[in-house]
């Protein structure tokens, strides 16, 4: 109780407190900015960034969940066969999740550059024109999602392979003898067996993803024109990146973040009580 309160319950306190106040430099120093309600929350909702970071708050999302559960979900079952040099493949494909973020993050920084980036280089001998991955209103989003999906595919991948590791091999073997086909297997034993496992993954890697900060900011820091603004990034500019740091609307896009995680929590539990 005492770790709760200290580490969650008080930061928590905090940014809502932040949120409520009308802070400045000196205010914040001093603690004694004064309150003002909703204000921050107002001026929030009425900035025209609002619109578009909660757009591509959602699709960096949920294009990133979708492809990392898709991905992982596939090379677990292709992993589970056991062949030889599986365990060895298996500990490759952790790499990306090992990395620093700040290594990841730059090393597609470089990759995806318009005049010296490999991927640019790749398209080039097939014809393809260069791709301006990173300085694009058009490709920026698209450019941090694909960073994304390839950083979380390893969680998805291990997780979801211990899932199956604890499937009942009599379950195949029985459906073997009825005639269903691989194809039926995977649908009908492996996806429904697999379901808890598959709702904690898509639970975990959707509150990560909320808050994913440090590949967009690396990558495009929210732009160009904020094209990859989400509300992570947006948060951190409005309470740090000017030169005068607007920290109570900075702390309400913080918690409009924790009240859409808290949201899909809810639904977790909901979905458990039913499964239960």
């Amino acid at each position: 109780m005492v770790y709760l309160a200290a580490f969650y319950a008080y930061p928590l306190y905090r940014n809502l407190d932040l949120s409520l106040r009308h802070y400045t430099v000196r205010s914040f120093v001093q603690g004694d900015a004064p309150f003002s309600g909703l204000d921050n929350y107002r001026t929030v909702f009425d900035d025209p960034a609002f619109g578009p970071a909660l757009l591509h708050t959602l699709v960096f999302t949920f294009v990133s969940i979708a492809f990392q559960f898709a991905i992982g979900l596939a090379l677990a079952v292709f992993f589970a066969q056991n062949f030889r040099l599986s365990a060895t493949l298996r500990a490759l494909f952790l790499v990306p999740w090992l990395l620093p973020l700040i290594v990841s993050a730059s090393t597609w920084s470089w990759m995806l550059n318009s005049d010296s980036g490999i991927v640019n280089h790749a398209l080039g001998l097939f014809g393809v024109d260069p791709v301006n991955w990173l300085t694009s209103p058009d490709w920026a989003l698209t450019s941090v999602i694909i960073a994304n999906i390839w950083i979380g595919i390893p969680f998805n991948l291990v997780v979801l392979y211990s899932g199956l590791q604890a499937i009942p091999k009599d379950v195949y073997e029985a459906a073997a003898i009825d005639g269903a086909s691989p194809w039926q297997r995977f649908w009908r034993v492996t996806f429904p067996l697999l379901r808890p496992v598959s709702a904690i993954t898509l639970l975990l890697g959707l509150v990560y993803t909320l808050k994913v900060f440090d590949i967009i900011w690396i990558m495009t820091k929210g732009g160009p024109t904020d094209a990859s603004t989400t509300f992570a990034t947006w948060s951190y500019r409005l309470s740090f990146g000017n030169l005068l740091p607007e920290f109570g609307p900075g702390a309400a896009v913080g918690n409009l973040l924790i009240i859409m995680a808290l949201v899909f929590g809810l639904l977790y539990i909901r979905f458990q009580r039913r499964q239960a």
